[in-house]
């Protein structure tokens, strides 16, 4: 690796992160793992000084065993005073390989023969005076030429039973700990596999029950906040993991139900806000058309009479016939504007009886049968038979039936065509013509007031509009269509009510 390159420790973690723990898994690794690993310890450390006193107890009673087996020989070489049966027995000692000294001393405390490191002097000491007036054995720890030594002491008795001397047997005081360190070692390093292999259990133990549902709820919940309010959670895992999901798919259900009312009360508020707009343009028109009637009306009569009496005083074939006869003809389109306009503005109608469709459907015709003869137009009725009754204002369905025959009439090329026929509880009052047809586009505008696609001076653009306002009012629909052959067709589809069955 060269000095220009160093090693970075943040690459290894930018390249492999570690896992993150989740607040669960945190939660079970402080308050269950860590107690559990805590008494653990605690349980192998008070474990271990058990063992520990045991160990040591065990060494001294070693040493003690080896004092006594010694003793009997020692006691009878210092009674004979045979220094010689003393060393050797002294020497006998080290044959066990746990012994790193000793020494037989008098009651004084004067060291009288010694094999391997022992004290070498007794006399500044209690130990001879407390073995001497206890006649028990002692023990102790000690430093002993630079060296830390466990000593244990006998006394020694006579054939009489009096205290003649005593023995020390030494051995290193590191005996006592090195025992213990591999056991240790083994206690420690098992503590640390079992703590390893509790949190290995507790992290996939959690993941396997627990943590992976947990996932796929999250993922379920992520799905939903991006935009599927549709989706609902799968109920899987431990009770509480699905209880969760269901308490989650209520609140969807809820909040879905919540969010249908609304879109409800809002189309609700959409069309009221439509109607309101609708009965304000109705309310301003009639308004309109009232002053229009007022403020006209009477004027329109006056020239029109007026204007017949000249046109009676005058010759038939002169100039001014014709002049009176288009003076006439215009005031005429102006009365008829002015009564669209009220037949528009005019309110529904509060009372509705049983009506006859054929009947209603003969009346329109006769009314408007003088203006389809005064053109090369055709007029042709399909009727169906024992259709049944209307439930409506006939006059009203009449004045609807009129504006059609007369959007009719000035579209057609030869003929005009009434139809009606019954269809799932509906009657279907259809006006056909074999003219152009309807235009491809702004189709939507037609039944607005005041729109047309006549030339100017042919149409008000307010015959459709009194239609739908009429059928309206009889909770029916007007239908616009185009014959494939050519031609337009307009419906009212009026519903059949149950009052019309009576």
């Amino acid at each position: 690796m060269s000095k220009n390159e160093p090693f970075k420790f943040g690459t290894l973690t930018q390249r492999w992160p570690l896992p993150r723990l989740s607040g669960l898994q945190r939660t079970l690794l402080l308050f269950v793992v860590l107690p559990l690993l805590v008494l653990t310890a605690l349980g192998i450390r008070f474990g271990l000084e058990q063992a520990n006193q045991f160990q040591q107890q065990r060494l001294k009673n070693d040493l003690e065993l080896i004092s006594r087996a010694i003793s009997i020989p020692i006691g009878t070489a210092l009674g004979e005073n045979d220094r010689q049966a003393i060393e050797l027995a002294l020497g006998s000692v080290f044959v066990l390989g746990e012994v790193y000294g000793a020494s037989v001393f008098d009651v004084n405390g004067v060291r009288l023969a010694s094999a391997g490191v022992t004290e070498s002097d007794l006399t500044r000491t209690k130990i001879p005076d407390l073995i001497v007036t206890t006649g028990q054995s002692q023990q102790g720890f000690s430093q002993v030429g630079g060296r830390h030594l466990f000593s244990h002491f006998m006394p020694l008795f006579d054939v009489g039973g009096n205290i003649q001397g005593l023995i020390q047997i030494t051995r290193r005081a590191s005996d006592f700990g090195r025992a213990l360190d591999q056991l240790t070692i083994i206690a420690w390093a098992a503590w640390g596999l079992l703590g390893l292999t509790i949190i290995c259990a507790v992290m996939l133990g959690h993941y396997g029950g627990v943590g992976r549902h947990v996932d796929k709820l999250l993922a379920h919940m992520q799905q939903v906040a991006q935009g599927d309010h549709s989706h609902r959670a799968a109920r899987e895992g431990p009770t509480e993991v699905a209880a969760l999901a269901t308490g989650l798919n209520h609140m969807l259900d809820s909040i879905e139900q919540a969010r249908r009312e609304v879109d409800g009360h809002r189309a609700a508020e959409t069309a009221l806000l439509a109607q309101l707009k609708d009965n304000e343009k109705m309310a301003a028109i009639g308004g309109m058309a009232r002053g229009v009637a007022h403020e006209l009306g009477a004027p329109l009569s006056v020239i029109d009479g007026r204007t017949h009496r000249l046109q009676r005083s005058s010759a038939n074939d002169s100039p001014q016939q014709r002049e009176f006869a288009a003076i006439r003809a215009q005031v005429a389109r102006l009365t008829s504007t002015v009564k669209q306009l009220l037949d528009y503005s005019r309110p529904a109608a509060a009372t509705l009886r049983k009506t006859d469709p054929a009947q209603l459907t003969a009346t329109a015709i006769d009314a408007i049968t003088p203006e389809f003869e005064q053109t090369a137009i055709a007029l042709q009725s399909q009727y169906e038979t024992d259709l049944p009754a209307l439930f409506g204002d006939p006059a009203r369905l009449e004045l609807a039936l009129l504006n059609l025959l007369r959007n009719a009439l000035q579209a057609a090329s030869s003929k005009v065509t009434v139809g009606l026929e019954y269809q799932d509880q509906h009657l279907l009052i259809s006006v056909s013509d074999d003219g152009p047809g309807l235009p491809e586009t702004n189709r939507e505008k037609l039944m607005e007031p005041f729109y047309t696609t006549k030339p100017p001076g042919e149409g008000t653009g307010l015959g459709l509009a009194i239609v739908q306002t009429i059928v309206e009012e009889h909770g029916g629909e007007l239908l616009l269509s185009n014959h494939p052959d050519g031609g337009c067709r307009a419906s009212m589809r009026l519903p059949i009510h149950k009052e019309a069955s009576v």
